[in-house]
């Protein structure tokens, strides 16, 4: 299992960096808070210094260093785009060429300099200006759009200069913009580089057929490699400034490779075989990028789910049509049958179902009445709904569960950070191997020079392990995406991918297993003389002048109206009394009823079995005797039971810890089938547990965030019962559930086992056809254009499979 507390792996892959002077971010995640100094104790501390850090007592890589604004919803390269950001193989897309010009320079508008970087098409030359200006004076965030090809830079404007500059040393031309180019200008500036891409793939077969169609004389000759040239133009030349550009810097990426191998064909003779390989190759990227921007906005799609406008009641008193954006906390707003909420808030009139499967992943629509959240992005079903807004727009449930996401897919899972580690030895290595066949079989094995360094040149076009680092960060990202949908928040690839090696869960009781509140399950009458509907309504209404949790559930759970009650008192540690009709009743515990001498031997047979079903008994009494006994119990949720029965299906070993007595503990236990129960525990005994379980096999807890918080900051895996409006940020745990649904737990283990099949069939797929065609380019007659076909649809057959998540979710 890995572990919680190591040097982390993801340095480069935030979303946006920490420093320290840069101003606090606002929160991104959701979650409950926790005890600081419980927490800080296991050193599981939250740094909100421009982001926080969220470090753990163990050695398992679980750095989130981030800082995203709020106030933009575009995508800040969320996803997968940070996840490869360490290979040294760039699985880059063809400029789009320039998207919406800005009519004048950036002004310094909250220390922002936004520019476009047109050579900036994926995760390698992010990561690449990502280390440039890493640390550099006045940098303070960093925010990457890579679809829009624009960095976002909060810096001092004295700084800007300077920051240009560092950039453009590295080989980027960079743009100053005023605003982000719009979806519809990025849009159509992919249409026209489709287009453009097309007509390079006909130029290319035009060159290839006048290779094979005319015959050899230098005029057709100088015409074929003319229109191989308009070819490789039309292909785009970025290619050679970045691969030249890596030369230089000493890395060999796919840029590099494919610069060397189209101008080592074309230096040979091979002009239709270069035209085709650079037309197929930027066609391919092409696609491929759009294939894995499925996955890496699969959540942020969500966001269009929140309408733009609301309708809000006006100072007036009318009520009119108001951007959400400018809506203020505490404005009243409505909503119609069959619109979205666009923001989130509490009902104050009406009753409706409301259809929350967008947060929460809840299939069955729930009602809402007065009292109750409402969640930007849900839909209103039934009736009409009024509520006042308690969050901006920006701060939404849906808006966070989209940046804790995008977060997570930043964090790069063993296999991916294993994948990086391979593509640095592997790119060099068949690089050094190239070069070896283009040099020794003609002085050692006598083979025709032009065909050694024609057989080197089909090798460094399959080298390219672009197909083997898009594997990994796409599968996890799908992952993550559909465990989101599924109201499941992981925190990190790592967690996703870790939680297939789960042995045992430790699960909280309240809240957790059981509802957490209260309820009346059983009433007894022990007087013949007095009207059992009677003896319910006087102990209605003594309880329901107390506040005591247990006299609440016995008012809630009883019909009726209450009756007048008269001297009413409350007895400290024993219960209430007053005066109903002229008659003292008193309504208390056992040690109050044996102290009034009224504990006959039936009552205290019928109050030992309740208690022994984990009940708490309130007893109901007058001067005379014994009237009735009312036992509360904390009752078990209906989907505790399944979810244990499915962890046990997948070899789980699950144990109850509770600061409850013994006997209620055992109770709940045989209601839901757990067999091992630790009771009377203090969290401080509960992270003992934790550790001395992870010391023995991968352990996970589930709680409520609260007084579980050093317990699952302890656990291999931490699982949150967090519930859809809490603060991610504060939450000590690994994986949220937002629903409260325990079933969510064994769907992560399933979803993480899949996931990791799928990581494991991309990489040996994609490995697989390297060794094939390494074999046919030695061995064989594989051509270069035969060599970038196979490694296209290497890699959008690994990209596709990874998307196949997105559909199943954790389901087999």
């Amino acid at each position: 299992m890995t572990q919680k507390n190591s040097t982390p792996d993801t340095a480069h892959s935030d979303t946006a960096h920490r420093h320290a002077d840069g101003p606090a971010s606002a929160s991104c995640c959701a979650g409950k808070d926790h005890p600081a100094a419980a927490v800080a104790a296991k050193g599981h501390g939250h740094s909100h210094d421009h982001g926080h850090s969220h470090d753990k007592d163990h050695d398992k890589d679980h750095d989130h260093s981030h800082g995203h604004d709020h106030a933009h919803s575009h995508s800040h390269a969320p996803a997968a785009t940070a996840a490869a950001a360490h290979a040294h193989s760039d699985c880059c897309t063809p400029d789009l060429g320039p998207s919406a010009q800005a009519s004048s320079a950036l002004k310094a508008d909250g220390g922002a300099l936004l520019l476009r970087i047109p050579a900036m098409d994926c995760p390698v030359e992010e990561g690449q200006i990502r280390q440039i200006l890493e640390g550099a004076a006045g940098v303070k965030l960093l925010q990457f759009d890579l679809p829009a090809r624009t960095l976002r830079v909060e810096a001092d404007p004295q700084e800007w200069a300077a920051v240009t500059g560092k950039i453009q040393a590295a080989g980027f031309s960079t743009e100053t913009l005023s605003a982000p180019p719009s979806a519809a200008d990025v849009q159509k500036a992919q249409r026209r580089e489709l287009f453009r891409l097309i007509a390079a793939l006909v130029v290319a077969a035009t060159a290839e057929l006048l290779h094979l169609l005319t015959p050899e004389t230098s005029v057709w000759r100088m015409v074929g490699m003319a229109v191989a040239a308009v070819a490789i133009a039309l292909s785009g030349l970025g290619v050679f400034k970045k691969g030249l550009s890596a030369l230089l810097r000493g890395q060999l990426g796919i840029n590099a490779l494919m610069s060397v191998a189209v101008i080592g064909a074309f230096v040979i003779g091979q002009w239709p075989e270069a035209a085709m390989v650079m037309a197929l190759y930027s066609l391919a990227e092409l696609i491929e990028a759009r294939s894995v921007d499925r996955a890496r906005n699969a959540i942020a799609q969500l966001l269009a789910l929140s309408p733009p406008q609301i309708e809000a009641k006006q100072a007036d008193g009318s009520w009119q049509m108001q951007d959400a954006k400018t809506v203020a906390v505490g404005t009243l707003a409505r909503v119609k049958p069959g619109e979205r909420f666009a923001l989130d808030g509490e009902v104050t009139s009406g009753q409706s179902a409301v259809d929350q499967s967008s947060v929460t992943g809840e299939s069955i629509p729930v009602d809402k009445a007065p009292g109750d959240a409402v969640f930007a992005g849900t839909i209103n079903q039934s009736g009409s709904l009024e509520f006042k807004v308690t969050k901006r727009s920006t701060d939404t449930v849906l808006a966070r569960i989209i940046h804790a996401v995008e977060e997570a897919q930043g964090q790069r899972a063993p296999t991916q950070r294993f994948v990086d580690r391979f593509a640095r030895i592997y790119t060099p290595a068949v690089f050094v191997l190239a070069v070896a066949v283009a040099v020794l079989p003609p002085l050692m094995l006598g083979w025709p020079w032009l065909t050694a360094i024609y057989k080197a040149l089909v090798l460094l076009v399959i080298a390219c392990p672009c197909a083997l680092v898009i594997s990994t960060p796409v599968t996890v990202v799908s992952g993550l995406s559909a465990a989101a949908r599924r109201g499941i928040l992981v925190k990190g690839g790592a967690y996703l991918e870790e939680a297939r090696k789960l042995r045992v869960v430790a699960l909280d009781k309240t809240g957790t297993i059981t509802a957490g509140t209260p309820q009346l399950v059983q009433t007894r009458m022990l007087s013949n003389g007095t009207d059992a509907q009677q003896i319910e309504r006087i102990a209605k209404s003594l309880a329901a002048r107390s506040d005591h949790p247990v006299s609440k559930a016995v008012a809630t759970g009883i019909d009726g109206e209450a009756l007048e009650v008269d001297n009413f008192a409350a007895e400290l540690g024993r219960g209430v009394k007053g005066d109903i009709a002229g008659q003292s009743y008193v309504l208390g515990n056992h040690r109050w009823i044996h102290e009034r001498g009224q504990c006959s031997a039936e009552v205290e047979a019928l109050m030992l079995a309740m208690e022994e079903q984990g009940q708490t008994v309130s007893v109901l009494a007058s001067a005379q005797g014994v009237l009735g006994l009312f036992a509360v119990a904390d009752t078990t949720k209906e989907s505790s039971k399944q979810a244990i029965a499915e962890l046990k299906a997948l070899g789980i070993r699950t144990v109850m810890l509770t600061g409850d007595n013994e006997a209620t503990a055992r109770a709940i236990a045989a209601q839901v089938g757990i067999d091992e129960v630790k009771a009377n525990l203090l969290p401080e005994d509960k992270l003992q547990v934790i550790n001395g379980l992870v010391a023995q096999q991968p352990t996970g807890m589930v709680g409520d965030g609260v007084n579980d918080s050093p317990s699952l900051a302890a656990a291999s895996i931490g699982f949150s019962m967090g519930g859809a409006g809490t603060d991610i940020a504060k939450e000590a745990a690994d994986i949220l559930i937002m629903n409260d649904d325990l079933r969510r737990v064994p769907e992560t283990v399933l979803l993480s086992k899949r996931t990791y099949a799928i990581l494991w069939q991309n990489i040996i797929f994609a490995l697989g056809i390297k060794v094939v065609f390494f074999a046919l380019a030695v061995f064989g007659n594989a051509s270069m254009w035969m060599a970038v076909f196979a490694d296209m649809g290497a890699s959008l057959l690994v990209v596709f499979n990874g998307l196949r998540l997105l559909r199943g979710g954790g389901k087999a």
